[in-house]
């Protein structure tokens, strides 16, 4: 399995960070893309055919999904390599509405999506085979409907867990309990004190959860481009004995 990030910036794009995107690819199999933030189809089109990856979406926050209607029209219109079939789509409830408003094939009702992908509404901690992914979501405390996601290949039993946006909640315990790899959000930088609630992790957080969750790398993601990574790095220390990286556009994990 090998996990890719395409963009991990948070709230917005950076310079030469796109917005929250990911990649999980296995042999013989179709890619997973878990969230497609702004400029995140751009960067996916080094590593892979946007035509071919099912798609799982953490939550509908525009710096999450707002790539999915222009990967619609990839899927769809590509001259030469459209799209050979449908692909699963795993969202929240409201996925096909939220986005089918965004696309141009309907004007009259939305776009049902129906003809490239074959959407199922997330139902917490119930594991959806993908392929040879299981993946499992977990909900997190989000201002919207929001799903932490833990996946797992089947042959081998290697685990990325993703925290999706979220404050500090003990589901994050769970999803991320013995992940190989535990993509933890740090938007707030050193410390959660003072900002706003029920919204986001600082790195301290992010820190504390690994170790609970005897995670075996930390990758720091979801730092917006005015935020501090060095000190989310630092606080995240404080807490876990592992490995932390701060993620970063283009990196590449293999297990």
């Amino acid at each position: 399995m090998k996990l890719t990030i395409l963009g991990c910036s948070g709230s917005t794009g950076a310079p030469h960070n796109p917005a929250s995107g990911y990649l999980v690819q296995v042999d013989n199999a179709p890619g997973v893309l878990m969230d497609l933030g702004p400029g995140a189809l751009a960067k996916l089109q080094e590593y892979d055919n946007p035509a071919e990856q099912h798609l799982v979406l953490s939550h509908l926050h525009a710096d999450h999904c707002l790539d999915v209607p222009s990967l619609a029209v990839w899927r769809r219109y590509h001259p030469t390599a459209p799209s050979s079939g449908r692909h699963f789509l795993l969202g929240p409830a409201d996925t096909i509405s939220h986005l089918g408003n965004n696309t141009l094939e309907h004007r009259d009702g939305g776009d049902d999506l129906s003809d490239t992908f074959a959407f199922t509404p997330w139902e917490a901690g119930v594991p959806h085979i993908v392929d040879r992914v299981q993946i499992t979501p977990f909900p997190t405390i989000h201002p919207v409907e929001t799903y932490a996601l833990r996946v797992t290949e089947a042959t081998t039993g290697k685990t990325i867990a993703y925290s999706a946006d979220s404050a500090y909640t003990e589901s994050l315990v769970d999803c991320a309990r013995d992940a190989d790899i535990f993509l933890c959000e740090a938007t707030w930088g050193d410390t959660s004190l003072g900002k706003a609630p029920d919204m986001h992790m600082s790195g301290a957080e992010a820190g504390l959860l690994a170790s609970r969750a005897g995670a075996k790398k930390l990758v720091l993601v979801h730092i917006p481009p005015w935020g501090d990574p060095e000190a989310a790095l630092r606080s995240a220390r404080e807490n876990f004995d592992g490995e932390i990286v701060i993620g970063d556009s283009g990196m590449v994990f293999e297990f």
